[in-house]
This record gives C-alpha cells, sequence and structure tokens, in this order.
C-alpha cells in the first residue's frame, strides 16, 4: 500500500497535537527494562530512594526522553492508523457515496477521490489546480467533496454557500471560484464570488439556512474526527488516507494504487 508521511508545514490543523510528556510516565512503568530496574531495587532502597535514582538517571541520560516521546509517538499513530482503517471499511459508504456530498469529475468514474478540505486553508488553494489538472488527465476519475469548514466562522459561511450553489447546480464553479479569490473568503467575498458566478443570491442564502446543508456539516466532522483527519487537505483514495497537500505525481500514484486495488 501506498503512504507517505504527513509534512506538517502542508497541513492546515484543526486539533493542536497533544503534547506526550503525560505519556513518560506511564512509559518507564511499562518499559521491561525499567520493570526489571524496580523488581532488583525494591527490596533495597526506599520508594524516594529510588524515586531520586530514576530522577538523577534522566537528568543524567536526557536522551531517554526523546527516545520515549519517539515511541509513544510512534504507538498513537499506528493506533490511530489501524482505528481509521476499521473506521473506512466500515463506513465506505458515508465516505465514497454519500448522496448529498456534491461530487466532481466523472461522476460515474471507476475509482474515487475524496477531498476534506477549508476554504480558507493555504494548502487546500494550493491544491486546487493539482486536482483540477488529475480530473483533466483522468477521464475516469470521480471527486467527492466534503466540506470541512475548521478555521473559523467565514470558512462555515463559505462551506455552507458552496453547498447551498449545489442545489442551483453551480457546485463546481463556484467552489473553482472560492479557490481564485486572492484574499481570505470572508461573508463579504463569499457572496460576491457568488453573484459573479451567475449564482441567484438571495436563493442561496436561504438554501444556506436548511437544516440539511448543517447537517452535512455535521456528519462531515463527524466522519473526519472517526478517521483521525484533523486537518486540511485530507485526501481518500480506496483503503489509503492521505493527509497533507501533495504534488501532481502523487496524487495521480494514489489514485492509480487505488483503481488497481493496491
Amino acid at each position: 500500500m501506498f503512504t507517505k508521511p504527513r509534512d506538517a508545514g502542508r497541513y492546515c490543523s484543526g486539533i493542536a497535537r497533544a503534547l506526550l510528556f503525560a505519556g513518560l510516565t506511564g512509559w518507564f512503568l511499562l518499559n521491561p527494562g525499567f520493570q526489571a530496574i524496580q523488581a532488583n531495587a525494591a527490596g533495597e532502597m526506599s520508594q524516594d530512594q529510588f524515586d531520586q535514582r530514576i530522577h538523577d538517571y534522566i537528568l543524567a541520560h536526557p536522551e531517554v526522553l526523546v527516545q520515549a516521546l519517539k515511541s509513544l509517538d510512534q504507538r498513537q499513530r499506528e493506533a490511530d492508523a489501524a482505528q481509521a482503517r476499521q473506521v473506512l471499511k466500515a463506513r465506505a459508504d458515508d465516505i465514497f457515496r454519500d448522496k448529498q456530498s456534491p461530487v466532481g469529475g466523472n461522476a460515474e468514474g471507476n475509482v474515487t477521490l475524496v477531498e476534506f478540505f477549508d476554504y480558507n486553508c493555504p494548502y487546500c488553494r494550493q491544491m486546487a489546480p493539482v486536482m483540477e489538472q488529475a480530473a483533466a488527465d483522468d477521464p475516469q476519475l470521480r471527486i467527492v467533496y466534503k466540506e470541512f469548514p475548521i478555521l473559523g466562522p467565514d470558512s462555515v459561511f463559505a462551506a455552507k454557500a458552496a453547498l447551498a450553489a449545489d442545489k442551483q447546480g453551480k457546485y463546481t464553479a463556484f467552489h473553482k471560484a472560492l479557490y481564485g479569490s486572492k484574499t481570505r473568503v470572508t461573508e463579504a467575498a463569499v457572496l460576491k464570488i457568488a453573484a459573479e458566478a451567475g449564482l441567484d443570491v438571495e436563493r442561496m442564502k436561504g438554501d444556506m439556512r436548511q437544516p440539511d446543508i448543517q447537517a452535512l456539516i455535521d456528519r462531515n466532522m463527524e466522519l473526519a474526527q472517526a478517521l483521525r483527519i484533523t486537518g486540511t487537505p485530507g485526501f481518500i483514495a480506496g483503503d489509503q488516507i492521505f493527509p497533507g497537500a501533495t504534488d501532481l505525481a502523487t496524487l495521480k500514484k494514489l489514485i492509480e494504487q487505488a483503481r488497481s486495488g493496491k
């Protein structure tokens, strides 16, 4: 399977990564080597003396903290990835075939690429022409758009407007126009872009208040959380979850591996 580590500099995070220092105590207690030392020392010194010895050892060998953090981080990543794969398998219909999620490219294509994104994420904006080129180069590519507005109220407004545009049959054009904005996508900018894109703005405003639009955004949020997608952009193809921006060649490789089932 195709995997690639995330480049944090190309990923807009919506949830701060928790510090791992709190897990150090557990790491020491569960480490077999440490348990052996503890057992041998139990009858030779008091708990205070033992604690002091550990304290002194860490001060003398601070590299063990780095090793512990790396070990905890790796274990957490592996656990998250395993859980995400289970969710991906169990909720394939929600991910790939949600009838309310907008679809681009070839709606009847033989491979599907899912994108979780935020219109105010600079890396999502960077990926917009890459996605467009991937669709142009692959007439069998189906794209499912998952509005995932994690960067504030402006992003939520833009997401609702885009989903309302879908009710007018203009989602793809409006989606592209929003990414074409050179400034932050604010409420005022969204309304201006909507008018320029030929949308019925008053109808759009009314549709934005419809409960089905908020419900879809809520489902996307919950689904992203279940899939351990905590930032934007996030891509899914086949059984692969790929977080972060990438280049066209890498995206095409992800798509081809999904198509071939590898």
